[in-house]
């Protein structure tokens, strides 16, 4: 299988077919809900069944260590517009692929979080799966819940802000228990660390954490194996901090120990800000000294080239800060993505679909995704367009369309807000070939930032055909 980070929920077209989930060719017409056919008729599983536990499993992804790949889809409890309350959800996989039958739905309590800090107002029972990833952190096989939890507001020094610190809940026991807060340096301990990430970062095998401490003395990163007390076996808090936010390579679904770089994207008020990579190199800490990417906040890490090496991918998102004066980027940045190759050589620019006059906001229509939907084991990049999605791999250009129904909510969707966006690639079915997931949502914000996606599309590759559709808003449980 190749290495993909598995975050969204995704159903195989065997577990729908019987309620028309999945869809053929792109014909002409529309389907009752107003998209078009080869966008599909979402459907959704049955009641929640409990997954049958594994005897573990080397997946960081496969959180009941049977052997299958498990997702996560954040939902939101109520619905309405300004709804605060959210769960994430675990769609189990099985040998017949992900079943969005087996599920279960997570809240705070059920990860034994402690309650968040008052400054929140938030429901007391949601959790944002913004705040989510999963890891195994101790070794057993069985994948950890980690969650970075903010709690009352303290100072250090000049700095004010809620405590953040990492909460694992661990995988592999059925008992209902409560979550270990991972313990954090002396230094940076008091008020915690944010953009929390997981990795291999020395190439050992053990999943590691980094994230950026609070008190902006540096960045944090926990090596891996931890106690069950939340102790990493060591900490490296020599690298330098900086304000941004963490993006780190994935980790081999397949348990191959390799060593994961990790990119630190500067903060920015909409215009494409800068990048800065910290290379990962086996039996070491990541690099003190980084590399010096051009501006883009977009980003992937892949296998570009074919040389079995880890390249990335950094470019525009179409963002734009919308202050006069501010509304464009210099030309070697506007419309484009640069692929910086493993071995250290020069970038290769690649120019990114233009986009409709019409169309343009002040928000880009997404990120970037590596997919290889042709197993050859050279990885494309997969780019959110004002249209949907374009695979770029050197000078082929494949899109890869889906919309969202023309009504919904009771609300006609202005057709700019229609298309799916493009969020991950994955082989799921265990062809050798990745699937592409794109969703959609029918809340404004989804048009904005890409948030609350209801609807579900998992492609064959970059045909019109999918193997699955679905929504996801039967997940969500009754609001209290």
């Amino acid at each position: 299988m190749k290495p993909r980070t598995a975050l969204l929920t995704l159903a195989l077209c065997t577990a729908l077919a019987p309620m028309g989930g999945c869809g053929g060719g792109g014909g002409s017409g529309t389907t009752d809900d107003g998209s078009s056919p080869s966008s599909g008729a979402p459907a959704t599983g049955t009641a929640s069944r409990t997954p049958a536990p594994g005897k573990g499993s080397k997946d960081p992804d496969d959180l009941n260590g049977d052997g299958h790949r498990d997702l996560v889809v954040p939902i939101v409890v109520g619905g309405g517009e300004g709804a605060t309350d959210e769960r994430v959800v675990v769609v189990y996989g099985s040998a017949r692929g992900l079943d969005p039958s087996t599920r279960r739905v997570y809240g705070r309590a059920d990860l034994g979080l402690p309650a968040p800090g008052k400054q929140l107002l938030a429901p007391a029972d949601s959790v944002s799966a913004a705040d989510v990833t999963t890891a195994d952190l101790d070794g057993d096989g069985f994948p950890d819940f980690v969650t970075s939890v903010q709690g009352s507001m303290v100072s250090d020094g000049n700095i004010s802000a809620p405590r953040t610190v990492p909460y694992v809940t661990w995988g592999g026991s059925t008992a209902k228990a409560s979550a270990t807060p991972v313990r954090l340096p002396q230094n940076v301990d008091k008020l915690g660390i944010r953009s929390l990430v997981r990795g291999d970062f020395d190439g050992d095998g053990h999943h590691d954490l980094a994230g950026l401490a609070h008190n902006h003395s540096s960045m944090v990163v926990l090596y891996g194996p931890f106690t069950r007390s939340g102790t990493p076996a060591r900490t490296d808090t020599s690298l330098p901090w900086a304000d941004g936010e963490l993006i780190a390579d994935t980790i081999d679904p397949s348990g191959t120990p390799r060593a994961t770089s990790l990119l630190l994207h500067a903060v920015n008020d909409g215009e494409q800000s800068g990048n800065a990579l910290h290379t990962a190199r086996p039996g070491a800490q990541l690099s003190a000294s980084t590399r010096q990417l051009r501006k883009g906040n977009a980003h992937a890490f892949g296998d570009f080239d074919g040389d079995g090496q880890r390249d990335v991918a950094v470019g525009d998102d179409g963002g734009r800060n919308d202050e006069p004066g501010y509304e464009t980027e210099p030309a070697e940045v506007d419309g484009s993505l640069a692929v910086y190759p493993g071995d250290g050589g020069a970038p290769v620019t690649y120019r990114l679909p233009e986009a409709p006059r019409s169309a343009r906001t002040g928000y880009g229509p997404g990120g970037y995704t590596a997919a290889d939907p042709d197993g050859d084991g050279r990885d494309g990049v997969l780019v959110s367009t004002y249209a949907g999605a374009t695979l770029i791999e050197d000078t082929r250009r494949t899109a890869v369309l889906r919309n969202g129904p023309a009504t919904a909510d009771g609300r006609k969707i202005p057709a700019k807000w229609r298309h799916a966006r493009p969020v991950g690639a994955a082989d799921f079915d265990g062809d050798g070939k990745d699937e592409l997931v794109l969703n959609w949502g029918a809340d404004p914000r989804f048009g904005f930032y890409g948030e609350r996606p209801t609807r579900w599309w998992i492609t064959d590759g970059t045909t019109n055909a999918n193997k699955a559709t679905f929504t996801t808003t039967a997940f969500a449980p009754h609001s209290s």
